[in-house]
């Protein structure tokens, strides 16, 4: 599903507009808002799910537990779906405060809203159950191509009589919102920008959370908890966090398989090429890295910053990437090469071709570049074949111009809103163009390297002069 962002008085953005294709990639100087789009997008893909208020009526609940089966007809509510998620964006803004880590109010007037093409139903049969207490509160199932959701209560008779009827309300509205929505929101994994220092103290930060269950549990009835979480638990945005838990629950993490690693092993073996050797967790959450070729097992402290910089990457490629992800990577170039810088462009673009979208923000002129190269590349023509095979490409690198989606954070002329007689200058998201023939164009780069093309000539040419 294609998605449309909008955004308005988000941090340094004052208005903006953008759509994910199968890779976005934002551009800009310092200071421009990338990290406000980003995170914004991020906060909101990680919890529509508290915002979209599935209506489901009273005498419904109460027949329910009554009978023990219910029948949802979810074409109403797929009807209704583009107001419920409108609703959904106008609450939304209320958890920004939380996603930024900012003080209470920074981001009251600010505005979010996330548009599709029309919401459907997967045509695909499922069946689950929900438990509470490890007990089953009650089944649900849905047939191939079938309109109807059928909930069937787990319990007997004795039992109902101590069922809270909000729960199950709450319960019902959550697989209801599931099944109509999330074929519309793809899960996002995001690699922030601070990655590097997670990787390099996620010992301390774990230390500190299980000091912290330990202090909560110790605790008597006079302990107010909000005030010792407050007191022993900083709190970081929303996607920082996220990295936390995830390098935290490393222990269960690589139990898991991707569907990479299953399929498609030779991504891998490229990415531990990148990164000059590969990652290891020992029994008592012990991080290693062992360089290629050598039986060394550095910890993160001894590694390079690129190693750390992309433990994060390698334990979701390997364990939990998932088709239909959306990858969000801050600055993928951090401590990279420029060699390694092109070839962890042509990395993402292996994901997307397998199906994994991806979403960039990026400093590094020779991402972009190698981008173009792919793009360009992929035409059926005897040249560009002879120039691919001669430098190693693959065609599982190639990509299609519109694939891609490029937006310049910049400080640009704005839309004319209601009321006003001319258009405001502000930050916001300027589209970039993009040739089927000669792929991106980022006037930012193009411009900063011109300049010192010239300073460089110039120097040159005036000490020949000199003499």
């Amino acid at each position: 599903m294609s998605l449309t962002v909008k955004l308005k008085n988000i941090g340094i953005i004052k208005q903006a507009e953008f759509s994910l294709g199968d890779l976005t990639i934002i551009c800009g100087e310092n200071n421009t808002g990338k990290s406000y789009v980003t995170y914004a997008l991020y906060g909101f893909l990680g919890s529509w799910r508290k915002f979209i208020d599935i209506p489901i009526e009273d005498d419904h609940i109460h027949k329910f537990l009554k009978d023990g089966v219910l029948k949802v007809n979810l074409t109403e509510y797929v009807k209704i779906a583009n107001q419920m998620l409108a609703e959904a964006c106008k609450r939304y803004p209320e958890q920004l405060d939380k996603v930024f880590a900012a003080s209470e109010g920074t981001f009251h007037n600010s505005e979010f809203h996330i548009e599709g093409s029309t919401i459907h139903l997967q045509d695909y049969g499922f069946e689950g159950n929900v438990e509470i207490n490890q007990e089953p509160l009650l089944f649900y199932s849905k047939e191939k191509n079938s309109e109807e959701l059928i909930i069937t209560l787990a319990v007997d008779g004795k039992q109902k009589r101590k069922i809270d009827s909000i729960l199950v309300k709450d319960t019902m509205s959550s697989i209801i919102g599931d099944l109509v929505f999330s074929n519309s929101f793809p899960r996002a994994f995001i690699s922030s920008a601070e990655r590097t220092g997670v990787a390099t103290f996620h010992k301390e930060l774990n230390f500190a959370r299980h000091r912290l269950l330990k202090e909560m549990a110790r605790s008597d009835q006079q302990i107010d908890l909000r005030t010792l979480l407050s007191n022993a638990y900083q709190i970081y945005p929303s996607p920082i966090e996220a990295d936390m838990n995830f390098i935290g629950q490393l222990q269960d993490v690589v139990k898991k398989k991707s569907f990479i690693a299953k399929e498609h092993p030779g991504v891998l073996e490229d990415f531990a090429d990148i990164i000059g050797g590969e990652y290891a967790i020992t029994h008592n959450d012990q991080l290693y890295y062992i360089p290629k070729g050598t039986k060394l097992r550095l910890t993160m402290d001894q590694s390079s910053s690129a190693v750390r910089s992309f433990m994060d990457l390698n334990f979701y490629l390997h364990c939990t990437a998932e088709k239909g992800d959306l990858l969000m990577v801050d600055e993928p170039e951090l401590s990279l090469h420029p060699e390694n810088q092109r070839r962890i462009a042509r990395l993402f673009a292996r994901l997307v071709n397998l199906g994994v979208k991806v979403f960039l923000t990026t400093h590094s002129d020779y991402i972009i570049k190698e981008l173009n190269t792919l793009i360009m590349l992929n035409h059926d023509k005897p040249h560009l074949k002879t120039i691919a095979e001669e430098n190693g490409y693959q065609k599982s690198e190639l990509i299609k111009a519109d694939q891609v989606k490029v937006y310049i954070a910049e400080k640009a002329l704005l839309p004319l809103e209601e009321g006003q007689k001319r258009r405001m200058r502000g930050h916001t998201l300027v589209p970039a163009d993009i040739d089927r023939e000669f792929g991106i164009e980022v006037d930012s780069f193009d411009k900063t390297i011109d300049t010192m093309n010239k300073i460089q000539r110039d120097i040159v040419w005036g000490a020949k002069q000199d003499k």
